[in-house]
C-alpha cells in the first residue's frame, strides 16, 4: 500500500495548532516568577540564573532558522514528535539537577520546544489555500496569547505553595499531554519538495542587501527587545525592588499580555487604512513615551507596581501594533523570499531579545534598583523609532526618483 501523503492531508484540530505553540510559551514564562528564589536555591547570582532566560533565548533563535527547513526536508509530524520528547527528557534533567550548571544545560535543551512556533505556522500554510492561512494563524495566536498571561500568575502560585520545581513539574505534564494530542491528531501535511537549508542560507545576502529590510527587522528587533529585556529583568524587580510576593509578580505579569492582545486588534483593524509604516511609528512611539515616563518616575524616587508594570502593558500595546506590521514590511521586500524573510527576521529578533534580557540581569543587583531595566527598555523603544523613520524615508527617496 503506497503511503504517499493524500493531496488533501487531513487538517489537525485548531486545539492541536495552539497547543503546540503554546507548550513553547508555556516554558518560557511559567517559572518566571521563581527566578530570584532560585537563584537563592542554587546558591548563584540572579544573573547567572537569568541566562535561563536569555540564552534560552538565543538557542530559540537559532533553531526558528533551522526547525523549518528540517521539517521541509523530513516532515512536520516527526519534527514535532521528536521535539516533544527532547524537551521531556531536558525537562526530567531539570528537576534532577543538583548544581546551576547542569540545571543551565537542561534548562537550553529545552528550548527545543519553541520549534512549535514556527511548525504549527507551517501546517497551517500546508492545509489551507494563502488567502485562508493568515485568518487561521490569527486565530491560533489568539489562543496561543492566553498562555502569558495566566502561566506566571500559575508559576508564582506553585512557587509559594510547592517551591520552584513545582513550574517544571507543569512544563513536563504539558509536554506529554501535548506529544499525546501529536501522537493521535497531528497527520503529515509537508507534501515533499521544501526548501533545503542551504538554498535558503543562500538567499540571504539578498535581503541583506536592502535597506529597507534592514529597517524593519531592526525596529521590530528593538520593539521585542524591550519586552525581552522586561522578561529577564522584571521578576528581579518585582520582588527585590517592589517587595512584591511571586504570585503578586505572577499577577501583575498579565498586563503587557493584555496590551500585547489589544495592538493586535488595532492592527488587524486599522493597518489597512492607517498604512504599515504609520502603524509601526505609532506603536513604537507608545513605547519609548510610557517607558520613558516610567524611567522619570523611577528617577524621582516614585515607582510603584501600577507604574512600573502599568508602563510595560502599554509597551505591549505598542508592541502589538509594530511587530505583526513590521513581519509584514520583511516580508515586501523580496515577496519571493517572503520565508527566508520571516525565518531571518524572526531569529534576530530573538537574538537580539536575549542579548538586551542578558544585559538587563547583568545590570541589576540589590543596589541598583529598577533604573538599569528601565534604560534598556526605553533606550531599545527610542531607537526603533529611528529605525522606521529610516524606512520611511527611503520609501519617499524612492518614490521622489520615480
Amino acid at each position: 500500500m503506497s503511503s504517499a501523503i493524500p493531496s488533501t492531508p487531513r487538517r489537525p484540530s485548531i486545539l492541536t495548532l495552539v497547543s503546540i505553540s503554546a507548550a513553547g510559551a508555556l516554558s518560557m514564562n511559567i517559572f518566571l516568577p521563581s527566578l530570584p528564589a532560585m537563584a537563592r536555591d542554587f546558591g548563584v547570582e540572579y544573573g547567572f540564573m537569568q541566562l535561563s532566560v536569555s540564552a534560552f533565548l538565543a538557542v530559540s533563535a537559532v533553531l526558528q532558522l533551522l526547525c523549518g527547513p528540517i521539517s521541509d526536508r523530513f516532515g512536520r509530524r516527526p519534527v514535532v514528535l521528536g521535539s516533544f520528547a527532547i524537551f521531556l527528557v531536558a525537562t526530567i534533567g531539570a528537576l534532577l539537577a543538583t548544581d546551576a550548571g547542569w540545571f543551565m544545560l537542561f534548562r537550553l535543551i529545552q528550548a527545543v520546544v519553541t520549534t512549535g512556533f514556527v511548525i504549527s505556522r507551517a501546517v497551517v500554510r500546508d492545509i489551507v489555500p494563502a488567502e485562508q492561512a493568515a485568518s487561521m494563524i490569527g486565530y491560533v495566536t489568539m489562543g496561543m496569547s492566553l498562555v502569558p498571561m495566566v502561566a506566571p500568575t500559575l508559576g508564582g502560585v506553585l512557587d509559594e505553595t510547592l517551591g520552584w520545581r513545582a513550574s517544571f513539574v507543569a512544563m513536563g505534564l504539558a509536554g506529554l499531554a501535548v506529544m499525546a494530542l501529536c501522537t493521535f491528531d497531528l497527520t503529515e501535511t509537508a507534501r515533499g519538495g521544501g526548501v533545503p537549508l542551504r538554498q535558503q542560507v543562500a538567499t540571504y545576502p539578498v535581503l541583506a542587501r536592502s535597506q529597507r529590510f534592514w529597517g524593519y527587522a531592526l525596529a521590530a528587533t528593538l520593539s521585542a527587545g524591550s519586552f525581552y529585556a522586561y522578561l529577564g529583568g522584571a521578576p528581579f524587580v518585582g520582588q527585590v525592588v517592589l517587595h512584591l510576593s511571586p504570585a503578586e509578580v505572577g499577577y501583575w505579569f498579565a498586563g503587557p499580555s493584555i496590551g500585547y492582545a489589544l495592538g493586535n486588534y488595532l492592527s488587524a483593524r486599522f493597518s489597512t487604512r492607517i498604512g504599515m509604516n504609520r502603524m509601526i511609528l505609532s506603536g513604537a512611539l507608545i513605547c519609548s513615551v510610557f517607558l520613558v515616563l516610567a524611567l522619570v518616575i523611577d528617577l524621582m524616587g516614585g515607582l510603584t507596581p501600577l507604574v512600573f508594570f502599568g508602563s510595560v502593558g502599554l509597551m505591549g500595546l505598542g508592541n502589538g501594533m509594530v511587530l505583526p506590521n513590521a513581519n509584514a514590511g520583511m516580508m515586501s521586500v523580496r515577496p519571493e523570499l517572503a520565508g527566508t524573510a520571516s525565518g531571518l527576521g524572526g531569529a534576530m529578533a530573538v537574538a537580539g531579545g536575549a542579548g538586551l534580557a542578558a544585559l538587563a540581569g547583568a545590570l541589576l543587583h540589590d543596589d541598583s534598583g529598577a533604573g538599569p531595566l528601565l534604560v534598556i527598555m526605553a533606550g531599545s523603544a527610542v531607537a526603533s523609532i529611528g529605525f522606521i523613520l529610516w524606512v520611511m524615508i527611503r520609501e519617499r527617496q524612492v518614490i521622489s526618483r520615480g
